[in-house]
């Protein structure tokens, strides 16, 4: 919780010094999180750097699809295995699986394709959303709460957060709507390598995917007895973006049910070009009245 961003990157820096020779074998670290579960972005990101790191420097990654299989356990590094699936003229697919203790907790298949011209066009943000300088921080938000996971949510994340609606950390939306924005960037410089910023976008898509799913059922993270947990995630890679500037997360909620809500995101420069696309079904359950 020290530093943050160092710790996201020293987490995505996967060693294989130890793997047998033509066997794709990764390890890295868990993160500390309050609640002892490894944080899902994380692991997402981390298999990705995995895939990777198996393909040609000129394939591109522009779509995954992870199930969380396991809860994570901060205290045990993660072994990362990659099976090169196929390599055809422009895509490449990989399959990453995530283990601890032999037994898997991630499952990710990512496609890779070598850059190449074709149609274009995207879907334009909506409204008027004001700039990422008139919104309070996480910090702010949360200034006075030292509960431990209070503390984590205000200072212990490598993204600066910043929610356009109000957020709902402590108190429900009262709307019910099943929409809201945030403003987000990496808290300090990333290097240049535009695949850890790839990766680092996987990593923050997490943090609040589930978020329009509560706001819509007027829920917070801190309603007594709420368990939610990510189920799978799929994203799409559209065009390039540096995450240490701001990008504006777009999310929406369709539907719950079952113990299941799905949310929809949309990642957007300052400047208004969509980066990429983000789906989510999480379990949640949320406490019976008495």
């Amino acid at each position: 919780m020290n530093d943050p961003l160092f710790g996201m990157l020293a987490a995505l820096d996967l060693d294989d010094t130890g793997a047998p020779a033509g066997k794709d074998i990764f390890t890295g670290p868990s993160q500390w999180m309050p609640h002892g579960r490894v944080y899902g972005g994380q692991v997402l990101a981390q298999s990705l750097v995995a895939a990777v790191r198996t393909v040609p420097e000129d394939r591109i990654v522009h779509s995954l699809h992870g199930y969380f299989l396991r809860p994570g356990d901060v205290q045990l590094p993660i072994t990362f295995t990659v099976d090169r699936i196929h390599d055809g003229r422009s895509f490449s697919t990989r399959r990453s699986q995530a283990y601890q203790s032999g037994l898997p907790i991630l499952s990710m298949i990512a496609s890779f394709q070598t850059v190449d011209e074709g149609l274009d066009h995207q879907v334009d943000v909506d409204g008027n959303v004001p700039p990422p300088e008139s919104l309070p921080t996480d910090e702010e938000v949360l200034d006075g709460h030292d509960h431990v996971i209070a503390r984590y949510w205000a200072k212990g994340r490598p993204f600066d957060m910043r929610h356009v609606q109000e957020p709902i950390y402590l108190e429900p939306d009262r709307d019910s709507s099943p929409q809201q924005a945030i403003w987000l960037r990496a808290t300090g410089d990333l290097p240049d390598d535009p695949n850890l910023h790839r990766a680092a976008l996987a990593y923050a898509s997490d943090y609040p995917i589930l978020e329009s799913v509560l706001r819509r059922h007027s829920l917070a993270w801190a309603t007594p007895g709420l368990k939610v947990a990510s189920l799978d995630h799929a994203m799409w890679f559209h065009r390039f973006a540096r995450v240490d500037e701001w990008l504006l997360y777009v999310q929406e909620s369709p539907s719950a049910t079952g113990g299941r809500g799905l949310s929809h995101g949309r990642f957007y420069t300052r400047e208004g070009v969509l980066v990429a696309s983000v789906a989510q079904e999480g379990m949640i359950r949320v406490p019976s009245p008495r």
